[in-house]
């Protein structure tokens, strides 16, 4: 009976951990065998290489790399400034976006006293809220999606993508954000070697 409560309570641990991780998405190109590769590099794109340290844009790329690199060095792979198999790049696009909202509207609950003449007792009529309707705003959001890419080095073609998209907490994407969504990225990496 234990055994059977621990394996239930690790399921549904398992459960609440992977609802919280973002949804991811990956494609790999038809006949590309991931297996053939082992050895990667960064691209410098032309926007990267226009940043400078103090850029908060240079701390996301930071944060992507190392998590990528993490994630890759799990399956293997070795990081190489020299004939790599192949080269990776990353991507960033942050929209704006508004939802809209309801929210229940119910008037307030009041008490009402009257005075019974036959019985000379002060008596309470209690009247519950009712529900008048729903008040509807806008709320604005920011959603980003990291895409990562891998390319064969040798044909320049494009051999796997992998991306998710996510809701930001605050105007730049937390190290934390970076590393679930780079996780997620790479279980349906897992999926394709």
């Amino acid at each position: 009976m234990k055994q059977m409560i621990c394996v239930l309570s690790a399921a549904v641990l398992i459960m609440i951990v992977s609802s919280c991780s973002p949804m991811a998405y990956a494609e790999k190109a038809p006949g590309a065998n991931l297996e053939n590769y082992r050895r990667y590099a960064w691209v410098e794109t032309k926007d990267s290489k226009n940043e400078d340290a103090s850029n908060p844009a240079a701390f996301a790329k930071l944060s992507i790399q190392n998590a990528v690199n993490e994630q890759l060095r799990k399956e293997g792979w070795v990081l190489v400034t020299n004939e790599p198999d192949v080269l990776i790049s990353y991507d960033i696009l942050v929209e704006k976006g508004e939802t809209r909202r309801d929210d229940p509207v119910y008037t307030r609950p009041f008490i009402r006293y009257y005075f019974n003449p036959w019985l000379r007792r002060w008596g309470t009529i209690y009247y519950p809220s009712n529900f008048l309707g729903y008040e509807s705003y806008n709320v604005p959001y920011k959603e980003a999606t990291v895409t990562i890419s891998m390319m064969d080095a040798k044909t320049d073609k494009k051999i796997w993508q992998g991306w998710t998209t996510q809701e930001m907490n605050k105007s730049l994407m937390t190290r934390s954000q970076v590393r679930s969504s780079v996780k997620s990225i790479f279980r349906k990496f897992d999926d394709e070697v």
